[in-house]
C-alpha cells in the first residue's frame, strides 16, 4: 500500500522553518505496513495544491497533507480542497462548538475569522482537533483516501496517533514491513561494503540492504515486507546476524538508535557515570546526552570552558600547561579530562578542544584541529582529529568522534 505526503507552506520552501512533520509521519505510516511513495512540499498557491494531489492521486492510494488550516487569508487549504472536489462549504457545528469553547477557556472573543474555522468542505468527515481549533478533514473518494491535517506538530502527531493511523488500519488490508537497524562507527561506508560485499551478494530478492551514512558512522538497515511476520523477522535477523558477525569490531548497536543512546545503554547496564568537558563542541555533546528520556542514571554533568581562565579554576587545568602548549593540545585536554573526573566525581569523562573555525586556526593548529581525551579513575588516553573547515560539521565530527572513543574505552575495559 502506497501513500504519498504532500506539506503545503510558502515557509517551507523559503527555509524559514524545517519540514519535520513529513519524516515522522513516514516513520509512522510505515511501522503499520504503509510504504511512502513521494513527499512534496508545495506553495500556498491553490494551482499548485490542486496540482501536486492530482499527481498523487496517480501514484498512491492514501495522500496525508498537513498545512494550510490556519484562520489568515493564506491559509487556502481547505478552500482548495473543495474547489479540488467540486464541493461548497458548510458550517461544522461540532467544530464551532469546539473552537468557541477554546475560546471561552481562555477569555478571549470570538471574531468572525475564528467563526470561519469550522467552516468545512461539504464532502469531508470532520475529525476534531482536540488540540487545536484547525479542523482534520478526512475524504473518501472509493479508490483514494485523503486527509488533511494541520501544519502544527503537535496537533498533527495527535490526530496521526489516534485517529488517522486506527482508521487506516481498518481501511485497508496492511503488509508488515520489518527493518533490522545495526549502528557502526570507526569505518568508512566504502569499507563497510567491501566488508560485507558478499553477505550482500547473497541477500534473497525480498530483503533489501540500504547504507545510511551520518558523520563518522554508517547504519545498515534491512528491509523486507510481507504478510508472515513470524518468518519474516526470522529471515531478516537471521542475515542481521551474518552481517554482524562479519563487521563485529564496528558494530555498536543492533538497533536504531542514536550513537549517545548506545553509550547510555552500554554505561547504564554497567552502573556507570559519565561527565563532560567542552570547549570548541560547547555543550554540544551533552546536549545530544540529554535529549535522551533516563540520562540521569548515567550523565552527572558536565562544564563548557572556552576561557582558559575555566579550564584552570572548573577543570584544574595548569596554567603552566595552557601556556607551554595551548588550548588545543594533548596536554590540555588529558587534564581537562582528568579534572572533570575529579571535579564531578564520575566513573568516565570526555573532554573536547579544537578549534571549530571558520577562523582561529595557525599554521601548526589549521581550522578542523581538535584534541579529545577519555579518562577514567585508571588513566587517561587523547586522540588527535583532523577536520575540515566548516564549523557546524567540525562540531558534529567532534561530538561523534568523542563518543565513539567512549565506546571504544567501554570495549577495552570489558575485556
Amino acid at each position: 500500500m502506497l501513500a504519498e505526503i504532500i506539506t503545503i507552506g510558502d515557509e517551507i520552501l523559503i527555509g524559514q522553518i524545517v519540514d519535520t512533520n513529513s519524516a515522522w509521519m513516514a516513520k509512522s505510516l510505515n511501522a503499520i505496513g504503509i510504504q511512502v511513495k513521494q513527499i512534496t512540499s508545495v506553495s500556498d498557491d491553490a494551482d499548485h495544491i490542486m496540482e501536486a494531489i492530482a499527481q498523487a492521486e496517480k501514484r498512491a492510494k492514501i495522500i496525508l497533507i498537513t498545512g494550510g488550516l490556519g484562520p489568515t487569508k493564506d491559509d487556502i487549504t481547505k478552500f482548495t480542497l473543495a474547489r479540488y472536489f467540486n464541493m461548497g462549504m458548510r458550517r461544522d457545528q461540532a467544530t464551532l462548538d469546539h473552537v468557541t469553547e477554546i475560546f471561552r477557556k481562555y477569555k478571549r472573543p470570538m471574531i468572525d475569522v475564528n467563526i470561519r474555522q469550522a467552516d468545512v468542505p461539504d464532502g469531508c468527515e470532520v475529525i476534531q482537533n482536540k488540540n487545536g481549533t484547525a479542523p482534520c478533514m478526512w475524504f473518501d473518494r472509493g479508490e483514494h483516501i485523503i486527509v488533511s491535517m494541520p501544519g502544527v506538530p503537535f496537533e498533527m502527531m495527535y490526530l496521526m496517533d489516534e485517529e488517522i493511523l486506527p482508521r487506516l488500519k481498518k481501511s485497508f488490508d496492511l503488509p508488515f514491513i520489518y527493518h533490522k537497524t545495526i549502528l557502526t562507527a570507526n569505518i568508512g561506508e566504502s569499507f563497510l561494503a567491501q566488508e560485507i560485499a558478499g553477505i550482500e551478494d547473497s541477500l534473497p530478492a525480498g530483503i533489501k540492504l540500504a547504507y545510511l551514512p551520518k558523520l563518522g558512522q554508517v547504519r545498515l538497515r534491512l528491509s523486507a515486507s510481507g504478510t508472515d511476520e513470524q518468518q519474516l523477522k526470522q529471515e531478516v535477523d537471521y542475515w542481521s546476524k551474518q552481517i554482524v558477525a562479519q563487521i563485529k569490531p564496528f558494530v555498536v548497536a543492533e538497533d536504531d538508535i542514536a550513537l549517545e543512546k548506545a553509550v547510555l545503554d552500554i554505561m547504564k547496564a554497567r552502573q556507570l557515570t559519565l561527565s563532560t568537558a567542552e570547549s570548541c563542541t560547547g555543550g554540544y555533546i551533552a546536549h545530544l546526552i540529554t535529549q535522551h528520556a533516563g540520562c540521569s542514571a548515567v550523565y552527572d554533568g558536565g562544564a563548557v570552558t572556552y576561557s582558559y581562565d575555566l579550564k584552570q579554576s572548573v577543570l584544574g587545568v595548569s596554567e603552566e600547561t595552557l601556556n607551554q602548549f595551548g588550548a588545543v593540545s594533548e596536554q590540555t585536554v588529558k587534564e581537562m579530562a582528568l579534572g572533570a573526573i575529579a571535579h564531578f566525581k564520575t566513573d568516565y569523562s570526555v573532554a573536547v578542544s579544537g578549534i571549530a573555525g571558520p577562523d582561529g586556526g595557525t599554521e601548526d593548529k589549521p581550522v578542523g584541529t581538535v584534541w579529545i581525551a577519555v579518562a577514567t579513575k585508571n588513566g587517561v588516553v587523547a586522540k588527535l582529529h583532523t577536520f575540515g573547515n566548516k564549523r557546524i560539521q567540525n562540531i558534529e565530527r567532534s561530538a561523534t568522534a568523542a563518543l565513539t572513543m567512549i565506546l571504544n574505552q567501554l570495549n577495552l575495559d570489558a575485556n
